[in-house]
């Protein structure tokens, strides 16, 4: 399936959506519609005044060169690292700092009250810090013992 639209950057490395009409749209964003759920599926590209240029049902169906550029655009609009293990936690009192390993690196995360972790399924978590980042817990029972242990006692 091919697209409807072409993508490229400009010289100042925004992104330009050129419709089927022949129009260009500069500064556009991509924006996932079910960003954990399903993150390869419907995905909106907006213009610069948030009015969508483009629908794409799925990130697969693009050719790879737009596949890469809209990727690109997604990587640097969503920030969520992903913990993998809970190293130490200072207090089981909120306010409480924690060590966590996350997909990037190891970090330290502020936790401000238990409001603060959510449940979005049986298995899945995501974690608010004092700071406003988030942090995913995409499958709580692979996590190792020790870190299970501790998120139980906020959970």
């Amino acid at each position: 399936m091919s697209a409807d639209f072409t993508l490229e950057r400009d010289a100042f490395g925004r992104l330009i959506l050129t419709d089927a009409a022949g129009r260009a749209h500069t500064g556009v964003a991509a924006v996932r519609a079910f960003p954990i759920h399903a993150p390869g599926e419907g995905i909106s590209l907006l213009d610069a005044d948030g009015h969508e240029c483009a629908w794409i049902a799925r990130l697969a169906d693009l050719p790879p060169a737009a596949r890469a550029l809209v990727t690109e655009a997604l990587e640097q609009r969503e920030f969520m690292p992903a913990i993998q293990r809970v190293l130490a936690v200072s207090s089981f009192a909120t306010p409480s700092h924690w060590h966590v390993q996350t997909d990037r690196g190891e970090t330290w995360l502020t936790l401000k009250g238990e409001e603060d972790i959510r449940r979005l399924g049986a298995d899945l978590l995501i974690i608010s810090d004092a700071h406003g980042v988030q942090y995913l817990i995409r499958k709580l029972q692979d996590m190792d013992r020790q870190s299970r242990k501790l998120l139980d006692r906020f959970l």
